[in-house]
Parts: structure tokens; sequence; C-alpha cells
């Protein structure tokens, strides 16, 4: 058995995504998206440093630019080719580190 993570069906995905606000699903890239706004560069740096430790930990990184106060952030799962339970676990995490 396998422990390459599996693509989520769109109902599945749809109904993970339904907790999280701002988030959205673009289906050229197969991965959801959001843009982070923070008062200031500050605090941009703590949400990403908070993340990056979480995505080594789960080794699952994101794909995200930054630019002083906002984040935008792409999350898909390679390996699936597609949204997995990995993202959705990480777009969780970060609306938490972002509050």
């Amino acid at each position: 058995m396998s422990n390459r993570p599996i693509e989520m069906t769109v109902s599945e995905r749809t109904e993970a995504m339904a907790s999280l606000e701002g988030w959205a699903y673009d289906a050229a890239d197969k991965a959801i998206k959001k843009t982070f706004q923070f008062a200031d560069f500050s605090e941009a740096w703590g949400f990403m440093n908070r993340a990056a430790l979480l995505a080594e930990k789960m080794d699952h990184h994101p794909e995200w630019f930054n630019v002083y106060n906002r984040v935008e952030v792409k999350m898909t799962t390679h390996d699936a080719d597609g949204v997995t339970s990995l993202d959705i676990a990480m777009a969780t995490a970060m609306e938490s580190f972002a509050a």
C-alpha cells in the first residue's frame, strides 16, 4: 500500500474548503489560493516563519510570494496532481497563524 497522497474529489474539496474563508480553487493550477494581508512586513514575515516550520514538519511546502505586508499562497500536492488533505491541513493552519 502506498503512502502517496490522493487528490480530493470535487465534493470532498468543496466541503473541506467551506471553512477556509478567502481561499479559492484554481482549476488551471489544480491548487487552492489565497492572498493574506498583514499590518506590516514584520507580521507577514512572522506568518511565513510559522507556516515554514509546519511545512518542514509536514514535508509539504507552499508556493508563495511576499511583498511587504502581502503574502500570496498557492497550495497543491504535486505528487497527486491536485489538492489533497495535506493542502487543506496547511491552509487551515495558515488561517490560525494569520488570526
